[in-house]
């Protein structure tokens, strides 16, 4: 079974390399790569022209949502892949998402790999595993990964709304992909599974066994000058709840995986207001912070 395999990159020539090459090295099956590049990087392009790899590219930096479209109309396999630039793919992975397919036996599904990062999960973030193989790619430690990540122990998890995630193209079309309202690309990931759960898909599960290594958000780190969206609040405005909400009491994300997800409970009214507590709280902390950044109020402090 192959997949379509989509990866958007904004000039990170040496990490979409080894993303890349990892693909080609630990697959299992002859998955078809199709690269969006998000404004000039002749690098990265005369790379790609070298592997005869299909790619598509915007002149300028059109965002995580709108280069992960561009690149799908490429494609023509019947699941889709979607993945950062950032990753080592693990031996096997693409062989226990289908063996997870073949549970299914239908094409109702959103599957994540497990990641594996150097740092630990952090409150509210991606349930992922701890083993430190290297911060960036020039301490990257393949060897140790590829010694050691069979053994780290982990299981299968409910409510998987992160990267790399592989739907059926036909579930993709039926949402129309990412929303370009969320770029360049921030809360687009929860937005596209209420757009799935909208169209009726329980299967929200992160697949233990099928592994890859994250080095995190490193086009953000590199990039300062990336306007980052709001995400949280188009999806709060967009969804009339927030995202936390969502992943939380629908998605019941982190929850040991125990089959398709149910309704969720109808008496929520205490919960969602419990959401909108939080809301408010966190804007009143962005409001107290900014607050204190005037020389008027630090004067009399």
């Amino acid at each position: 079974m192959e997949f379509s395999i989509i990866i958007p990159t904004f000039k990170n020539y040496k990490y979409c390399k080894l993303t890349i090459d990892s693909i080609k090295k630990n697959s299992s099956f002859n998955h078809e790569t199709i690269i969006h590049l998000n404004g000039e990087d002749p690098e990265t392009e005369n790379f790609l022209k070298n592997e005869q790899l299909t790619f598509t590219k915007s002149a300028t930096n059109i965002g995580l949502c709108s280069g992960v479209n561009a690149a799908y109309k490429k494609s023509t396999k019947n699941n889709i892949l979607y993945s950062h630039d950032d990753m080592y793919f693990l031996p096997n992975w693409d062989k226990e998402l289908v063996n997870e397919i073949h549970k299914i036996k239908n094409d109702k599904f959103y599957l994540s790999m497990t990641q594996i990062a150097s740092h630990g999960p952090v409150k509210g973030s991606i349930q992922h595993i701890q083993f430190d193989c290297g911060i960036n790619i020039d301490n990257f430690n393949e060897e140790k990964l590829l010694k050691n990540f069979q053994d780290l122990e982990f299981h299968d998890l409910q409510g998987s709304h992160w990267a790399p995630h592989l739907i059926p193209r036909n579930l993709w079309e039926r949402v129309g992909g990412f929303s370009e309202e969320f770029n360049p690309g921030f809360a687009s990931d929860p937005d596209l599974n209420f757009k799935l759960w909208i169209a009726g898909n329980r299967i929200f599960k992160s697949v233990s066994k099928s592994r890859v290594y994250h080095f995190g958000s490193v086009t953000t780190r590199k990039n300062k000058d990336i306007i980052k969206n709001n995400g949280k609040k188009t999806f709060l405005l967009k969804w009339k709840m927030s995202v936390e909400f969502f992943t939380k009491y629908y998605l019941r994300r982190g929850d040991v995986y125990n089959g398709p997800l149910d309704e969720p409970n109808k008496n929520l009214f205490y919960c969602y207001l419990c959401s909108q507590l939080e809301v408010i709280n966190s804007n009143m902390m962005v409001l107290k912070k900014k607050v204190q950044s005037f020389p008027l109020y630090s004067n009399r402090m």
